[in-house]
């Protein structure tokens, strides 16, 4: 893989990234990333996940390169290669969308009629100084990138639920418009309508969970399926809403 800018991390960084790793073999690492911790080119004064990944760094300078992104505020599993084959590989299997992604997310508007379908919403980027807006498009707008996402209830009361979501797409913030459009805006996500306050019961983030990843192994063999357990106040938001995960 190519040399990466050097990065001195703390011992605490050392710590605190190894501590997020829940797989690793010769090719590949896996983390369930917190919320709040940016995947790359962050604009505040810490290092991204992409400069932690240092603490894996090879002799020659090179580290893990991350295969895809999430937001700053989503969590889950995100994988990295470990060497320039498995990264060309990997690339290659999610241009042929091989990769099989599914999200939890919290929304506010009870469960979505019907309860499990999907959304075809073609989507455009708008980009306002250093922010960046998505919205959904006609098909025929010039910039119009036609999107899929897959949903299914997994819980809900009458004004909240929890949804499986499966982007059969890589838009930017697909997940997130999508369930806007729908109707069902995720719960913390002031971008794009979701509430701070639920059932009288805060909100403190954007309440979406990347919760497993399948995917074609670059060694072979059937195909590797990795999970990041939701986070602490993931589930704790999930139980004080009355919602139940499986």
């Amino acid at each position: 893989m190519a040399r990466t800018k050097p990065v001195n991390l703390s011992p605490q960084e050392i710590a605190f990234v190894e501590g997020l790793v829940i797989h690793k073999d010769a090719d590949l690492l896996a983390v369930n990333k917190p919320a709040g911790l940016s995947s790359q080119g962050g604009r505040i004064d810490v290092n991204t996940l992409d400069e932690l990944l240092a603490a894996f760094a090879k002799p020659s300078g090179s580290r893990p390169r991350l295969i895809h992104r999430l937001d700053r505020d989503t969590s889950g599993v995100l994988l990295a290669a470990r060497s320039q084959p498995a990264a060309a590989y990997l690339g290659k299997a999610m241009m042929a969308r091989r990769f099989r992604k599914i999200y939890w997310a919290v929304v506010g508007g009870g469960a979505p009629s019907p309860t499990e379908g999907v959304i075809a919403a073609a989507l455009r980027r708008e980009d306002i100084g250093r922010e960046s807006r998505v919205l959904v498009a006609s098909e025929d707008h010039p910039e119009a990138k036609a999107s899929q996402t897959r949903y299914r209830t997994l819980s809900a009361t009458s004004n909240v639920a929890l949804l499986e979501m499966e982007p059969r797409t890589g838009r930017m913030h697909q997940i997130r418009v999508h369930l806007a459009h729908l109707g069902r805006p995720i719960l913390g996500d002031a971008r794009y309508g979701g509430a701070l306050m639920a059932d009288g019961v805060p909100v403190s983030r954007l309440m979406l969970h990347a919760r497993s990843l399948a995917f074609p192994h670059p060694q072979g063999g059937a195909a590797t399926s990795i999970e990041a357990p939701p986070p602490a106040d993931f589930m704790d938001l999930v139980a004080r809403l009355g919602l139940e995960a499986p």
